[in-house]
């Protein structure tokens, strides 16, 4: 017999019993849905992850780490230990790979935007303090930011623009800093002043003039100091010329901040806020200060330069080299890409237990498969007889219970394929209308479903039928076609 005759043959076997094929197929249905819909849903979770580091522009930023002076008093400290108390330097966000050995001073910034594939080199220095503007007063957190300034944290503004130049007094702030300072929209606090405010530092010399007189330690006057001094605030004014879109409301990247740029609620030029953290140094700053320069970590006339800043890469595919000559430098550095290694591992965990999941079901509906060929072989035991009699072969019989199961897996397959697709469309819209539009977030695809996944999930449910059609096919083809045409 001819191929096209044992698909007529094998077509003609499953119209003659309909609802048993239906029921049959049904299971691989199911199987084949189950499986890519679960695995399109992890890689749905791995695509939008990756979407969303691109669009939030992580990967094409380094985070380089120097040597501090918390690290010089206690090298076994881990800095994101030290508190972060109202006017402390704040410590790296970040772990750097290795421990550094050097300094990130100016000298270093220069060095380190020298290096080939650099675009540009961002000191990080972030400090918290009072600050008064509006008619309130609270704690913020205050960061320096180079001028001009090629950070894609400050492309998109609500109201205003970037700071003018290097040594202007001018801040720019975040939308929520405005609310929070009792603005009702971010366009009025433009121009508007805000006061950076510190207790008043005396010198020895003004302390012993000032100091009251007394007779054996006893003071002859009442003392006022504390009166005196609660009032004496250092204050440095700044004028808000902007008022910067603090997060990514749009794509993939929505609800994140872009780069690695540090987030503060204020951003002034990189000298002023370099300035205000010396002279305004808080205690444990100033003890770990003191000790580094005692122990000779660091030089009386060193600067302690930043804790870490922001790299840039021209193009990602330099990242690597650059974090190498980084290392050789006396660096550490973190990158987004060294977490991807660690991403990939966990989504194909996911993916596998997803398609484990959904291979279990395909194996349920292998049993189906099998234990309708053997009822098929049970009612047509006398066809087969005669097909032997006249001359059928073994590999023939064989074949035509192997192409009945072949036609079973492929319609169930490519059902199951249409079936998962519209579940995908339906759960998307439906978690955008109940969960993603109630938020104010967009649109979101949360399955991928690329052409190998449909076109693998047809061959695997095809194979997987074929192999429940084994068994059945030879013991069809083992009938003694004697005993077969005396079956009643």
């Amino acid at each position: 017999m001819s191929f096209l005759d044992i698909l007529q043959l094998a077509l003609r076997n499953l119209r003659q019993a309909k609802l048993r094929a239906t029921l049959t197929t049904m299971g691989v249905i199911v199987g084949v849905s189950v499986i890519v819909t679960m695995v399109s849903f992890g890689l749905g979770l791995q695509r939008n992850l990756l979407s969303r580091f691109r669009a939030l522009d992580l990967f094409n930023e380094i985070r380089v780490f120097g040597k501090n002076v918390f690290t010089m008093v206690s090298p076994n400290q881990n800095p994101a230990r030290r508190g972060e108390n109202t006017g402390e330097r704040r410590g790296p966000g970040f772990t750097p790979d290795k421990t550094p050995t050097r300094v990130l001073d100016d000298n270093a910034v220069a060095e380190i935007s020298r290096i080939p594939g650099v675009a540009y080199v961002e000191p990080s220095l972030m400090v918290f303090t009072y600050i008064r503007a509006n008619g309130h007063s609270q704690i913020e957190s205050i960061a320096g930011a180079s001028v001009p300034n090629a950070s894609s944290r400050f492309k998109e503004f609500s109201a205003g623009q970037m700071i003018s130049s290097p040594d202007a007094d001018e801040a720019v702030v975040k939308e929520t800093f405005t609310r929070d300072f009792g603005f009702e929209k971010p366009a009025d606090a433009i121009g508007k002043t805000i006061e950076f405010l510190a207790p008043q530092q005396k010198s020895q010399k003004q302390t012993a003039e000032e100091e009251p007189p007394s007779f054996f330690g006893l003071p002859l006057e009442p003392d006022t100091s504390t009166e005196a001094d609660s009032g004496a605030l250092v204050a440095k004014t700044f004028r808000i010329v902007g008022v910067w879109n603090s997060e990514v409301k749009e794509g993939a990247g929505q609800g994140g901040l872009r780069g690695l740029f540090p987030d503060a609620r204020v951003y002034i030029p990189l000298t002023a806020a370099h300035r205000w953290s010396i002279e305004h140094r808080g205690p444990m700053s100033q003890v770990a200060l003191t000790l580094a320069r005692e122990s000779g970590s660091l030089g009386q006339s060193d600067n302690e330069g930043y804790d870490s800043a922001v790299v840039r890469v021209s193009n990602p595919v330099v990242l690597t080299e650059v974090r190498k000559r980084l290392t050789e430098l006396g660096f550490g550095s973190f990158s987004i890409v060294d977490q991807l290694e660690q991403f990939r591992t966990v989504f194909l965990i996911i993916d596998s237990v997803l398609g484990l999941l959904g291979g279990i079901s395909l194996l349920v509906a292998s049993f189906g498969i099998a234990n309708t060929m053997i009822m098929s072989i049970l009612e047509r035991t006398r066809e087969i007889g005669i097909m032997k009699a006249i001359g059928a072969e073994d590999r023939e019989i064989k074949l035509i219970f192997f192409v009945e199961a072949a036609v079973l897996g492929v319609c169930g397959g490519v059902v199951g394929v249409i079936v998962a697709w519209g579940i995908e469309g339906i759960a998307n819209r439906l978690a955008y209308r109940f969960i993603l539009k109630p938020q104010g977030a967009s649109f979101v695809d949360f399955f991928s479903l690329p052409l190998w996944l449909p076109l693998g999930a047809i061959v695997f449910a095809l194979i997987i039928s074929i192999l429940a059609a084994l068994y059945p096919a030879a013991r069809a083809a083992r009938i003694d076609p004697v005993r077969a045409l005396r079956h009643d």
